[in-house]
């Protein structure tokens, strides 16, 4: 397994994650495999865990708890904060109130005095971004984390953040963790490119691109949208919509490229996003032990220049054959006064 520094923290993470979002009552509700799983994982090198509180309503963070016992001082383990966890209002977002409250049930769930790595799940606009640090920044201060990052933050905000934390002296986001994957290349534009200029560590996600770079969705097969991930998200995988079949037709190709140098799709999918140079680490998110597996060999994997210039040929640098799923949109794309006046101020000059 090779190794990476993790931004500017000093903190040494294995170039590859295990990502836990399918431990618990969504993936493998099997606590005791589960924990096998990790132990795999863990044997085999990989020193880097993620997971977040809304997995499973929490059930993954008490998974990954159990696991760690024994041997969380080898772990760098990371979750994540934002997304809502209960009803009522106050129960989710990047205030400083819902903040200072989650850590402590992530604590608790993960059987742990301390977080390495805590994440802004998404960004929060009724929240100003000074608030957030100022609340990540007196944890770290507590000792209750080590230091904290963002996840799939557009480029303006991950920036607008840096600046608010040299304007108030607070500390800053030290990693992001975007999707990233051969059909979804959008964040080699600007989010990489910062992510350098800040020094700022990079954990992946959705190498597979939600499955559809496992090679069980093929070209002129059927698609069962009763099962697997198409059973959890079928509008992504409706055969009859444009960007599938635009999806289906980049996998045919990618498969002659793994079939030409002996590997397999999933094998090459893991193996792309560690060539880059931004990238730290790239997490891999199995269910069954056969799936780690599976995943280990394309960690085990160095693409050439000639295989990343036939990926580039088919999926060019810098674009998405699809926009990547579970991205964070804008309030100025969906709340309609932030993108449309009122009819009466129309015609001013």
């Amino acid at each position: 397994m090779r190794y990476r520094t993790l931004g500017g923290t000093g903190i040494e993470v294995s170039a590859h994650c295990l990502g836990t979002m399918m431990f618990g009552a969504v993936g493998n509700p099997d606590h005791d495999d589960s924990v096998r799983i990790i132990h795999a994982a863990l044997d085999a090198g990989i020193n880097f865990v993620d997971t977040a509180d809304m997995y499973s309503s929490g059930e993954s963070e008490i998974i990954v708890g159990k696991a760690l016992k024994g041997r969380r001082d080898d772990v760098v383990l990371a979750t994540k904060v934002h997304f809502p966890m209960g009803e009522g209002p106050n129960r989710g977002g990047n205030s400083r109130r819902w903040i200072v409250k989650e850590v402590e049930e992530s604590l608790r769930r993960l059987g742990t005095d301390w977080i390495d790595l805590y994440q802004i799940h998404r960004p929060d606009h009724t929240t100003d971004i000074e608030e957030t640090l100022s609340a990540l920044t007196d944890l770290v201060r507590q000792g209750k984390i080590r230091t904290f990052g963002c996840s799939t933050f557009p480029a303006e905000e991950i920036v607008e953040s840096h600046v608010a934390a040299e304007r108030r002296g607070l500390g800053r986001f030290r990693t992001e963790q975007p999707p990233y994957s051969i059909l979804a290349r959008g964040i080699e534009k600007s989010v990489l490119p910062v992510c350098r200029r800040y020094g700022m560590g990079v954990l992946t996600w959705s190498p597979l691109a939600s499955g559809f770079l496992t090679g069980r969705y093929r070209r002129g097969g059927t698609i069962d949208l009763s099962t697997g991930r198409a059973a959890l998200h079928p509008h992504r995988f409706d055969p009859s919509s444009p960007l599938t079949a635009a999806k289906l037709e980049v996998v045919e190709r990618l498969v002659a490229v793994a079939e030409s140098i002996g590997t397999t799709l999933p094998e090459l999918a893991v193996a792309f996003p560690i060539a880059h140079p931004a990238v730290t680490s790239v997490i891999i998110g199995p269910r069954t032990m056969d799936q780690l597996e599976s995943l280990l060999k394309g960690a085990s994997l160095t693409l050439d220049d000639e295989t990343l210039d036939r990926i580039d040929a088919i999926v060019p640098p810098g674009t998405d054959v699809y926009p990547p799923d579970g991205v964070w949109t804008p309030p100025s794309l969906t709340e309609l006064p932030l993108r449309r006046r009122p009819v009466g101020e129309r015609s001013g000059a």
